[in-house]
């Protein structure tokens, strides 16, 4: 039951769409401009780089604000479970960022959530995240392939650190923590195919935080 709980939480907060949202207030819908992804690349490139700064931050805010929620109301009545409760909660922010109901199940890829994941959850984390996602992108420019390194670092780190005994829970709780993150991962990669496929090409948009995003193609 708590896990149910936890990933309603987690959809509530995935359901605030920063970069609808900021489209609107700016009288677009985002989604039908740029690749029609409802994400931080997106609205980058269609609205500027600021635009998407504001996205990144309102993206990454909602997942850690779940993370927080479930830390503070299950944090002492299940600590041997907490950090998959917290991961619970973090795969439904994910969830409710990539498929909002109110959007016809239509939002973003979900890499902006993650990057709130990968803050909140455990500062071991942090440090792979951030080498993986800004040494990829400061030296290709390609945010797809940072995301996707991110997410298998993301998914190595989660079971070296399972079985080092960092989130000090039982098996069976490490296990079912390992499925919800391959599950993460693959959803990641099956939202990225058509990145992976461009990249394999050498097709795959590159996107930059000054103008020369402007007047790229729209892929």
């Amino acid at each position: 039951m708590e896990r149910i709980f936890c990933l309603i939480i987690g959809y509530v907060f995935g359901l605030f769409q920063t970069a609808y949202i900021y489209g609107k207030l700016h009288g677009i819908d985002i989604r039908n401009y740029g690749s029609g992804n409802a994400g931080t690349t997106n609205t980058m490139r269609v609205l500027g780089t600021k635009a998407g700064l504001i996205v990144l931050f309102g993206d990454i805010a909602k997942c850690i604000l779940a993370i927080v929620v479930t830390g503070l109301l299950f944090g002492n009545s299940h600590p041997d479970m907490i950090y998959l409760l917290k991961l619970y909660s973090a795969a439904g922010a994910i969830l409710g960022h990539n498929f909002p109901f109110y959007l016809h199940f239509k939002g973003g890829k979900g890499i902006a959530a993650t990057a709130g994941l990968i803050l909140a959850f455990h500062p071991y984390f942090i440090p792979v995240g951030v080498i993986l996602f800004f040494g990829t992108f400061f030296t290709t420019h390609y945010v797809s392939l940072g995301s996707l390194l991110v997410y298998a670092g993301f998914m190595i780190e989660m079971v070296a650190l399972g079985q080092l005994g960092v989130f000090n829970t039982s098996e069976e709780h490490l296990f079912e923590m390992y499925i919800v993150a391959a599950l993460l991962t693959i959803m990641a990669y099956v939202k990225h195919k058509e990145n992976i496929l461009r990249l394999i090409k050498g097709e795959e948009r590159k996107t930059y935080l000054t103008h020369k995003n402007k007047g790229n193609d729209n892929k």
